[in-house]
């Protein structure tokens, strides 16, 4: 049960995201605190989901020691100018990792914090790759859609349809079963993201 839920919130999350996605949606330098909010056009929406923020932020800073405003121009860079988070979700996200001892931060150039990774920040990285490996995908995923255009109605009849099977299955959700159905979801989601023409 608990890859179940793991799968369902990862679908969940791209499907809503999809649904409220796309140029034009979105919050520009909300004040929504650490839990993605940023600029992309106007309205609303959230890129990313509970959670993933931080570990977007952790793992650029392992890549390389980044000062704040670096890690938003990153992100904004990897979604081709379409989305960049909000300094007051990052700021307070950065120094939520700094409390946990997952970065440092030093003075450089006066007043500007430069962090870099600690080695129980690289441990919880280790631990968490699939966590990690799934939230990048998904800001790829999340990237090309608002550099896109929107999925007509047929396409979101079919996601809902997706959620109703994962919702009502009732074989059980045994090791084998979750394997399975993982394979099978994430077949799926590389396909999609692939975009290669079918008649």
């Amino acid at each position: 049960m608990i890859g179940m839920n793991h799968h369902w919130r990862i679908w969940h999350h791209l499907m809503c995201a999809s649904r409220s996605g796309g140029p034009g949606h979105g919050h520009r330098y909300g004040g929504y605190g650490p839990g993605g909010v940023g600029r992309w056009g106007s309205g609303s929406g959230r890129v990313f989901g509970p959670g993933d923020l931080r570990l977007v932020l952790l793992a650029l800073i392992a890549e390389q020691p980044r000062h704040g405003y670096e890690l938003i121009k990153e992100i904004e860079q990897r979604f081709g100018g379409a989305y960049a988070p909000s300094p007051g979700s990052v700021y307070p996200t950065l120094t939520w990792l700094e409390e946990l001892g997952y970065v440092r931060a030093t003075a450089s150039e006066g007043a500007k914090r430069l962090f870099e990774i600690t080695d129980e920040g690289r441990a919880f990285l280790t631990e968490n790759k699939a966590a990690v490996d799934g939230v990048m995908d998904r800001m790829g995923l999340a990237a090309r859609a608002m550099t896109g255009h929107a999925a007509p109605d047929v396409i979101y009849q079919a996601m809902h349809t997706l959620k109703a099977a994962l919702r009502f299955h009732r074989t059980g959700w045994s090791a084998s079963e979750i394997k399975r159905v993982q394979r099978i979801l994430e077949r799926a989601a590389q396909e999609i993201s692939g975009g290669t023409p079918n008649g």
